[in-house]
C-alpha cells in the first residue's frame, strides 16, 4: 500500500473542487487506496486552514474529512529535521513524510527541497493508478 502525507493545499483544493487530482486524492483516501500519515501539528493546521470562512467550506465536510483522517490515518511523532524551509509551518509535513517513509503530496513543491518523495497531486494519482 502506498504511504502518503498530504499537504493542506491538496485538501483545500480537493474539497473546493469536486473534480481534478486533489478531489481524487481526497476521495480515494476515503476508499482506503493509500495510507495517510499525520502528526497532530498537521491536524491543527488542517483544522485552522479548512475552517477559514473565506474558503466557504461546509463545517460538516471539514469535520467529516478530519474525522476520517483521525480514524483511518496513522499518527506518527516525526523526527525533527534541521533542513531549511521557506515556511516553517511546512516542517511538520516534511518531517512526517521522512519519518513515515511516505510520499509528501503537495501543490507547492517550491516550498520543499527537490527530493523524489515529494510529488504533485497529478504524480500521486499516477502512482495510485499503477
Amino acid at each position: 500500500m502506498i504511504k502518503a502525507v498530504i499537504d493542506t493545499n491538496v485538501l483545500v483544493s480537493g474539497l473546493i473542487c469536486e473534480f481534478g487530482y486533489c478531489a481524487k486524492i481526497v476521495n480515494v483516501f476515503k476508499d482506503k487506496r493509500y495510507i495517510m500519515f499525520f502528526c497532530y501539528d498537521m491536524i491543527a493546521e488542517y483544522r485552522d486552514v479548512l475552517s477559514r470562512e473565506r474558503l466557504g467550506l461546509k463545517t460538516k465536510d471539514v469535520d467529516d474529512l478530519l474525522d476520517s483522517i483521525l480514524l483511518c490515518g496513522l499518527s506518527v511523532i516525526p523526527d525533527v529535521s534541521d533542513i531549511t524551509l521557506p515556511d516553517e509551518d511546512d516542517r511538520c509535513f516534511y518531517d512526517t513524510a521522512i519519518t513515515a517513509g511516505a510520499y509528501l503530496v503537495t501543490g507547492n513543491k517550491k516550498h520543499y527541497p527537490n527530493e523524489s518523495f515529494i510529488v504533485t497531486p497529478a504524480d500521486f494519482v499516477k502512482l495510485l493508478n499503477e
